[in-house]
């Protein structure tokens, strides 16, 4: 039988007399039929309060790469709370994290901790203003840099409003933005290095950086094309921009060097997040001595009262390690437990007439349904996504899915941790079978 959620209802009534809209998170109310409310998790799984089981796709939006409450990662923490949990200083535990960040990223030459991916961007922004006296930071469509004011310009404008092909809209999904914001970003099209010299040379000698996430994990999931990401090193080296490659998503879960080891390539500065604290608070700016210079002359500030907290420090400290440990065997592993994956949901896709197409490298993937009439191929930036995504019949399709106990990301990404086995892809295929069939019964499209 389908799973049904009485208690997270009742929790989730309870909760709005107590909490705005009831949750925490603005992105938490897209949960149908209603946000979860979860009781423990172990490995790749998680019971919800309803005592629901889950195999588990979503991992803390990304942040569990080691799966659900790992008994190491648990002593670590507790270990260190009974030391102490805030000092407002110094410990050795910082020094330690940062060695080990030098030793895994080769662009990482210095570091500064703070709490959250979306305060590292803004201190990446001001820093690279800071480092070349420009005011522009130049982003592309679909790429989300947290949620503040600046890390929202341009991420996923509604179709009418996007603007022409070579002039993306710089606009923000959030009433209440200082609308001069607006002004201080230039929006460019993913996967087109062409647009890109296009928009540099319209606005040369006035962009301060380029961001960008390496592998597009937050509209669909698009890797770069060939040669992008050389020429946003080219062009950041010709006009003194700095390169600031955003790893929230992609950092540790493309190995111990990123993605940026990965693909290849070696950024000015990287933001950090998620893996880096296995779902503590826990986020870093790493750089190259010359792109963090203003930092540590003082001219540009970055503070914080919880910033290298030791709690999340001796979490991340084992989270590192588990990833060095791991050498050169990672990321094949979960690499291949996650194309398993897609080829078994392609296969229940083609058995019940869904056009799915899943799309990603593996180790994260989405899973793509073409409106009818679309064309096939790979969605290539965010302006295809949205005009071939079928959002209304993933949606349908997520909750047949999650009623069966397979729980991926409300918009579509799935992710495998290091706790994932092949027996737990067998079993997600044989509960995933169920939820294609009962979508399949009973989609109506609009």
């Amino acid at each position: 039988m389908p799973y049904t959620f009485a208690r997270s209802q009742e929790l989730f009534q309870r909760a709005q007399r107590s909490i705005a809209a009831g949750v925490n998170s603005g992105i938490r109310k897209m949960e149908a039929p209603v946000p979860l409310y979860f009781a423990r998790g172990s490995g790749p799984n998680v019971w919800d309060v309803d005592g629901n089981h889950y195999l588990d796709f979503q991992l803390g939006q990304g942040a569990l790469l080691y799966g659900h409450a790992p008994a190491g990662f648990a002593d670590a923490l507790a270990a260190q709370a009974r030391l102490g949990t805030h000092w407002a200083a110094q410990s050795e535990l910082e020094v330690e994290v940062a060695e080990r960040l030098q030793r895994m990223i080769p662009s990482a030459e210095l570091v500064r901790f703070s709490n959250s991916a979306t305060e590292v961007v803004l201190t990446a922004f001001r820093l690279a203003r800071g480092h070349t006296g420009r005011r522009l930071i130049l982003r592309f469509e679909g790429h989300y840099h947290g949620w503040a004011d600046e890390g929202l310009v341009g991420f996923a404008n509604p179709a009418d409003r996007w603007g022409d092909d070579e002039h993306p809209a710089r606009l923000h999904p959030s009433k209440g933005v200082i609308p001069e914001v607006l002004d201080q970003f230039v929006v460019a099209r993913w996967n087109d290095p062409e647009h890109l010299r296009r928009k540099v040379e319209e606005h040369r000698g006035q962009i301060a950086a380029i961001i960008f996430e390496p592998v597009l994990c937050n509209t669909c999931c698009l890797e770069p094309v060939p040669g992008l990401l050389a020429t946003i090193r080219e062009l950041c080296d010709r006009d003194g921009m700095l390169m600031i490659s955003d790893e929230t998503i992609t950092g540790f879960r493309f190995g111990a060097g990123c993605a940026q080891g990965y693909y290849g390539y070696r950024p000015d500065l990287t933001v950090l997040g998620k893996a880096i604290g296995g779902g503590t608070p826990f986020a870093a700016l790493a750089g190259t001595r010359a792109a963090m210079a203003k930092i540590t002359a003082g001219e540009v500030i970055h503070a914080g009262t919880l910033n290298g907290n030791p709690l999340c420090l001796a979490g991340s400290r084992w989270c590192l390690d588990q990833v060095a440990a791991l050498g050169t065997a990672h990321p094949a592993t979960i690499q291949r437990l996650g194309r398993r994956l897609m080829d078994g949901l392609s296969g229940l896709a083609r058995q019940h007439g869904v056009a799915m197409r899943p799309q990603g490298p593996g180790l994260v993937f989405h899973t793509v349904i073409l409106k009818p009439g679309a064309a096939e191929g790979p969605i290539r930036d965010y302006r295809d996504y949205v005009k071939r995504h079928d959002a209304a019949r993933w949606g349908h399709l997520r909750r047949c899915l999650l009623e069966e106990g397979v729980r991926a990301i409300e918009r579509g990404l799935w992710s495998i941790s290091l706790a994932h086995r092949d027996v737990d892809i067998d079993e997600a295929l044989d509960r995933s079978a169920r939820g294609f069939a009962r979508h399949a019964a009973t989609w109506q499209p609009a």
